[in-house]
């Protein structure tokens, strides 16, 4: 196994990773894709929770691979005065600090951001929580699904007959993540351009979720609005639904661009409907959204998905399949834009995983290494610390690591 990401935008960057789950992980991982040195601090014994989530190989999660690329790992007791002094050892070399505990567990173990900014003035903080560090609600356990009720996004995903659902992944988790990773590349800008110092990055789960709920504020706020869960339609543009082919397969389709919507009821064979003045822009189409929505159903129930698909390909109209994994995974144009890599499991055994998003020209992310084994790394990381073999062995043999 590797050890160090020797190439990429981010080398030299030092990013020390505490909590588990997927928020915090998730945002680490992306520092590490890009060439960041990640040294994930796990509790020992399990370690991560997320090592046993989901489908197992050999006893550890297949997600678990993917999302701890590149990152070293380390077993230690932060319950133990001797781990929170190596910790603070590491806080003093590091760039930036992740964690996604609930409010008050560094501040409990007194690794508040008054005593880490003193270890490291420059270090940035990311922190990362349900509801952020402050306010009423700073002391609730949060998860991402919690956050996409609280943030606006559940009540207004659905069918208007149904209970609200949840999208398939866990959003809120990733939303905050790619928040709190663009906050601390902000942090180190200024710290590293405008010569600022180090600061605390206070990403809350539900406000990552708020923050794109698009006009759904406004809305309310100007005109009394409540968005209501309208199924697979998007409300106030038209047309962009999803349609039922003859064959049974399902094609979204985005036809509400001006141009674009006469393209797509000339192909669909609706002159009439391409022509009406009436319909040349979003708002009159949006009053005649039904007619148009059943206009272009009875035209994609008379064919195929495939049928459907090379119509509106031709007529340059925004139009896709909805992909299941074995779609992903056979379809040409993620090969041809390298979203899918081979790795090597520690078995010798192949998977294949998401490859590194967004793409960049000449610092490209890689994957060096997938998601390590507990503790794995503790003798290279304590090593560089100072610590000598007889002191590691010592470690261990009280739990510490």
């Amino acid at each position: 196994m590797a050890t160090q990401v020797t190439s990429g935008p981010l080398k030299g960057v030092k990013v020390i990773e505490l909590g588990g789950f997927i928020a915090g992980p998730y945002a680490a991982s992306l520092f590490a894709q890009f060439g960041a040195d990640v040294i994930k601090v796990e509790p020992p014994g399990e370690g991560d929770p997320l090592r046993r989530w989901r489908k197992l190989h050999n006893g550890t999660s297949l997600w678990w691979y993917s999302l701890s690329r590149n990152k070293k790992s380390i077993a230690l007791n932060l319950k133990s005065d001797e781990g929170r002094r190596i910790l603070r050892a590491l806080l003093e070399k590091a760039d930036v600090l992740v964690e996604n505990f609930r409010p008050g567990t560094l501040e409990g173990w007194g690794l508040g951001w008054e005593e880490v900014s003193r270890i490291n003035p420059g270090l940035v903080v990311v922190r990362i929580s349900g509801y952020g560090q402050t306010g009423p609600y700073r002391d609730r356990p949060g998860f991402g699904a919690i956050a996409e009720a609280v943030g606006g996004l559940r009540y207004i995903t659905g069918y208007p007959d149904r209970a609200p659902v949840r999208v398939g992944v866990s959003l809120g988790d990733t939303l905050a993540a790619l928040y709190a990773v663009i906050g601390a590349l902000v942090a180190l800008h200024h710290r590293n351009v405008n010569g600022g110092k180090g600061q605390v990055v206070d990403a809350a789960l539900y406000e990552a979720v708020f923050a794109v709920t698009e006009s759904l504020l406004p809305e309310y706020s100007k005109a009394g609005l409540v968005r209501e869960r309208s199924g697979a339609s998007l409300p106030g543009i038209s047309p962009s639904n999803t349609y039922t082919c003859g064959d049974g397969g399902y094609v979204v389709i985005g036809g509400n661009a001006d141009g674009i919507f006469k393209r797509l009821m000339r192909a669909i064979g609706r002159a009439d409907l391409a022509d009406d003045p009436t319909l040349a822009h979003n708002d009159g189409r949006v009053v005649r959204n039904d007619e148009i929505d059943t206009a272009i159903s009875d035209w994609t129930s008379r064919h195929s998905l495939t049928d459907v698909l090379a119509v509106l390909e031709a007529a340059e109209v925004p139009v896709g399949k909805i992909y299941t994994a074995a779609d992903i995974h056979a379809d040409p144009h993620y090969r041809a834009r390298g979203m899918i890599e081979s790795a090597v499991l520690p078995d010798g055994q192949v998977m294949e995983i998401p490859s590194i998003v967004p793409q960049l020209s000449e610092t490209p992310g890689r994957t060096a290494w997938l998601g390590p084994a507990l503790g794995s790394h503790a003798d290279e990381v304590l090593a560089s610390l100072g610590f000598d073999a007889a002191a590691r062995d010592s470690l261990r043999a009280a739990g510490v690591i």
